[in-house]
């Protein structure tokens, strides 16, 4: 029914964003991909997912139309609802979903919250043939396993920040370096945190 929504951003959190079109506010859900991508703008534009069940209408943002295609991918297998894919996309972004699913990489859905083994192994039947067709980008996950990053990624926790966007931060930075020590992976991700 909405394919997005334009406007000035009147609240942003990590979960939901408030866009004035023209004086309407639209309460959208977001995912913290999405948060990521927004929490700079003063508005823009938010492509839309529109759900209608018998207790409440609402809104789902994605700032991008692949994360937004992955969400309907989700949403379409059995026993994952509208949270639990906002979940799966505020815990990994669009390509570390992705490949999780593409490469049966069960344990990595599982670390999301509310995903047990039964529901991981169905979003992997269920999805592995056509998310392989899509053109999203398929990562390196060998970043998964690097013991520096889980030192850091403990470190950065200790300080207080949240294991999400540390993760995301520090799996940038191994890209890029690979080799990088904990010190230098906590120097480098305190500069974008």
């Amino acid at each position: 029914m909405y394919e997005f929504i334009e406007g000035k951003f009147d609240i942003k959190n990590p979960s939901f964003v408030v866009v004035n079109t023209s004086g309407v506010g639209y309460h959208i859900e977001i995912s913290l991909t999405t948060y990521s991508e927004i929490k700079n703008l003063d508005s823009g534009r938010i492509l839309t997912h529109y759900v209608v069940r018998e207790d409440a209408h609402q809104l789902f943002g994605f700032y991008s139309a692949k994360e937004r295609e992955l969400f309907r991918y989700l949403i379409s297998v059995n026993g994952v609802g509208v949270n639990t894919a906002r979940m799966m996309l505020s815990s990994m972004n669009t390509s570390e979903l992705h490949t999780a699913i593409v490469k049966e990489d069960i344990n990595v859905l599982r670390q999301v919250k509310g995903i047990g083994a039964k529901t991981a192994q169905r979003v992997v039947l269920e999805l592995k043939d056509p998310l392989s067709k899509l053109d999203i980008e398929i990562i390196n996950t060998n970043i998964v396993s690097n013991k520096n990053k889980e030192e850091a990624l403990l470190a950065l926790q200790t300080l207080g920040f949240s294991k999400i966007i540390v993760e995301r931060a520090l799996n940038k930075i191994i890209q890029s370096a690979p080799d990088a020590s904990v010190e230098l992976l906590i120097k480098q991700a305190l500069k974008v945190l």
